[in-house]
């Protein structure tokens, strides 16, 4: 090996630029060859780029036609892309580019463990509390692809049709006729005999049971909205997959969509060696 190459190859001392001095703190940091190297390479780019671009229009040939400029629109002056960009808001989209697919598990991993505490916490009083908190928040819409929530019903088994046609709801489940409405906390005869009066002087405040309502509304509102958000996290998952899927090597044809609107692919057989 030559002196060249050693000399080369053995550690060099680092020479280090002095930093801004003391008096001149105030202005910030000194700037060094290195920034301004990057700097004007950066103002250079820009430069060239908008040359080019000025080129380009200058040279465009204004009879050109494309059989796209007959559906193409413009929104203040910017050419907008009809595409699949339009099935999804602007969020979700920037869901989709900006985050991965782990950012996402652990998304849905936390509204999956907001959803249990948010179901701990209340008693589902048949479900439809829960479609007209959606329905009035507008987290939840009537299409055919939103989950249907079903209606809570009590069935009672009897062993004859004679037991059925005498069967007296009140004697079943030992409770009076105006309590059998309720779900969730229904007293029995004997809780009732037993329970003390409640006293006359001490009423129950009108406002406290109207904010007592509408915490539980909000509860369920917030429960409905959980439900959704765990749906789009899901379908930006998928989304995902399917995306990794076409980077990948192997003949594919669209067979579809799935019910969640997002492509279906098949992949063509390949033997293996």
């Amino acid at each position: 090996m030559s002196s060249t190459s050693l000399r080369k190859v053995a550690p060099r001392r680092t020479h280090k630029e002095r930093a801004q001095p003391a008096a001149r703190r105030k202005l910030g940091l000194l700037e060094k060859h290195k920034d301004y190297v990057l700097r004007a390479r950066d103002f250079h780019s820009k430069e060239d780029r908008v040359k080019r671009m000025r080129e380009k229009a200058r040279l465009r040939n204004p009879d050109e036609f494309y059989f796209a400029m007959e559906k193409a629109t413009t929104k203040k002056g910017v050419h907008v892309v009809e595409g699949r960009q339009e099935k999804y808001s602007a969020d979700f989209l920037k869901l989709l580019k900006t985050q991965d697919k782990g950012y996402i598990a652990n998304q849905r991993s936390v509204n999956a463990k907001k959803l249990e505490k948010l179901k701990a916490q209340l008693h589902l009083v048949g479900a439809e509390h829960l479609a007209d908190s959606a329905a009035s928040s507008g987290a939840y819409s009537d299409d055919e692809d939103t989950p249907s929530i079903p209606k809570s019903t009590h069935t009672v088994f009897v062993d004859s049709e004679t037991e059925a046609d005498s069967f007296d709801p009140e004697e079943h489940f030992d409770t009076p006729a105006e309590f059998l409405a309720r779900k969730f906390n229904r007293p029995t005869r004997s809780m009732l005999s037993t329970a003390a009066l409640p006293d006359v002087k001490r009423q129950v405040d009108p406002m406290e049971v109207t904010r007592a309502e509408r915490e539980r509304a909000a509860k369920y509102t917030e429960l409905a909205g959980r439900l959704e958000r765990d749906e789009q996290l899901r379908a930006a998952e998928l989304e995902l997959d399917v995306q990794k899927a076409l980077m990948g090597k192997g003949r594919r044809k669209k067979v579809g969509e799935d019910a969640r609107g997002l492509a279906m692919y098949k992949w063509r057989a390949e033997r293996k060696k």
